[in-house]
C-alpha cells in the first residue's frame, strides 16, 4: 500500500513553485500518494498531485480561524501518514495532527521573526520587535513537537534543533526550464525583467525609477502579483512607468519563457534582515535561464552567486540605471555571467539534487 501523504498551505498559491513544481511533483514521481490541501477552485489532479481545495478567502482574519480550522477537518479526513504543512499560522494545525498520533513536518520558507520586523500594518517598531520576539519563542517551542523541520536555508535552520532539521533549498527544477522557448515578442529595445512578488521592501518602485534615469534605453518586464492596490497605484505613477511593461500574474512554466527572451534579470531586494541571508528562487532561475543578472549587493549573496551578477544599491535608482547601462554595453561580460550562472546551476544547484534530500526525509519518517 502506498504512503500517503499530505501537504497544506492556506496562504499560498495552488500552483506554488515550492510547494507543488518542486516538492509535490516530485513526491507524486516517486510512487507516493500525494494529496495538497490549499486554496482553489475546486478539487482535481494534477501532474499526479490530488488538489483538495480550500476557500480562496485570503484576509488576514478568515485565513487565521475560519480557514484553518477547515484546513485541519479537511486534512483529518485525508487520513495521511505523514502531513507536511507549509505557513506558520498552520502550527497549530500542526500540534493537532501530532496529537492524533501522526508524523508532521513544519516546511519553513522564510525566517519570520525577521520578517515581521518589516511588517508595516504592524504600526510601530516596539509592536514589530515585540511580536517578532513572542513569535520566535512561540515557534521554536512549537517546532519541538514535529518529526522534521524542512528549512530553505541553513540560516534558517539555524533556529531549530539540527538532529530534526533538513535543508531543502530552493534550487530551478531544471528539465522544466529546459523544456520552455522563449517567448515569441518582438524586442524594439533590450529588456530586463523581473518576475515574483511585486512588494515594497523587493524595490520594484526603484527598479521603476532606474527606468526614468535609462530614458528609454531600455524596458522593463515585471511579471507577478503586487503587494497591494496603493503599492501598484503608487509604482504606477512613478517616473518609468512608461518605459514598463506589465504581464500580470502568470503561470511559472509561461514566466521561464519570458526570462529566456529578456537579457537582464534583476533582483533589488532591500536590506532587511529577512533577505541580506536568505536564498530567494529568483536567482536560480534566471541562472537556468543563461541571463546576466543584476542584484543588491549583499554580502551573502556576494559570496553564494559569486562571478554571476553585478552588484547594485538596492535603494538607489541611478546605481541601478548606471549599472544596468554599464552592463548591457559590455557583451562580453553579459555573456561570461550568463554562462557562468547556467554552469554554477548544472553543477551544484537544481531541484533535481534537492529533491532527494527531500525524499530521503520520507523515507527516514516511514521507517521509524
Amino acid at each position: 500500500m502506498k504512503t500517503k501523504i499530505c501537504h497544506i498551505s492556506t496562504a499560498h498559491p495552488t500552483f506554488d513553485t515550492r510547494i507543488y513544481h518542486k516538492e509535490c511533483r516530485t513526491i507524486a514521481k516517486n510512487g507516493y500518494d500525494i494529496y495538497l490541501l490549499i486554496a482553489n477552485s475546486k478539487d482535481e489532479v494534477s501532474d499526479g498531485v490530488k488538489i483538495v481545495h480550500l476557500p480562496k478567502e485570503n484576509g488576514r482574519f478568515y485565513r487565521f480561524f475560519k480557514k484553518r480550522k477547515i484546513a485541519f477537518k479537511k486534512a483529518v479526513e485525508i487520513n495521511a501518514d505523514i502531513y507536511h504543512f507549509h505557513d506558520p499560522e498552520l502550527i497549530p494545525v500542526g500540534v493537532k495532527l501530532k496529537k492524533l498520533g501522526k508524523k508532521v513536518i513544519y516546511d519553513v520558507h522564510e525566517d519570520v521573526p525577521k520578517q515581521i520586523l518589516t511588517k508595516e500594518w504592524l504600526k510601530s517598531d516596539f509592536i514589530r520587535k515585540l511580536v517578532s520576539n513572542i513569535f520566535n519563542k512561540y515557534e521554536k517551542k512549537a517546532a519541538q513537537n514535529f518529526d522534521k523541520i524542512v528549512c530553505v536555508s541553513e540560516d534558517i535552520a539555524k533556529n531549530f534543533n539540527m538532529n530534526r532539521t533538513v535543508i531543502v533549498r530552493n534550487f530551478p527544477v531544471i528539465s522544466d526550464i529546459d523544456s520552455i522557448k522563449a517567448i515569441d515578442i518582438e524586442k524594439k529595445t533590450p529588456v530586463v525583467i523581473y518576475a515574483g512578488g511585486l512588494t515594497k521592501i523587493r524595490g520594484i518602485k526603484e527598479i521603476i525609477e532606474s527606468m526614468a534615469v535609462l530614458k528609454g534605453e531600455v524596458k522593463l518586464w515585471l511579471l507577478g502579483k503586487w503587494e497591494n492596490k496603493n503599492y501598484e497605484e503608487e509604482c504606477m505613477k512613478s517616473k518609468g512607468w512608461e518605459y514598463v511593461e506589465y504581464f500580470g500574474l502568470i503561470p511559472q512554466k509561461q514566466a521561464y519563457s519570458y526570462m529566456k527572451k529578456a537579457d537582464i534579470g534583476i533582483v533589488n531586494f532591500w536590506p532587511v534582515d529577512n533577505h541580506v541571508s536568505a536564498l530567494p528562487n529568483k536567482p536560480f532561475e534566471y541562472m537556468a535561464c543563461e541571463l546576466p543578472m543584476i542584484m543588491s549587493d549583499f554580502e551573502y549573496w556576494n559570496c553564494v552567486f559569486k562571478d554571476c551578477f553585478l552588484g547594485i544599491d538596492p535603494k538607489n535608482p541611478e546605481d541601478i540605471a548606471r549599472t544596468i547601462h554599464n552592463l548591457l554595453f559590455d557583451k562580453e561580460l553579459m555573456k561570461e555571467l550568463g554562462e557562468n550562472g547556467r554552469n554554477f546551476v548544472l553543477e551544484k544547484y537544481s531541484w533535481e539534487s534537492e529533491g532527494k534530500v527531500l525524499l530521503n526525509a520520507y523515507k527516514e519518517l516511514k521507517n521509524n
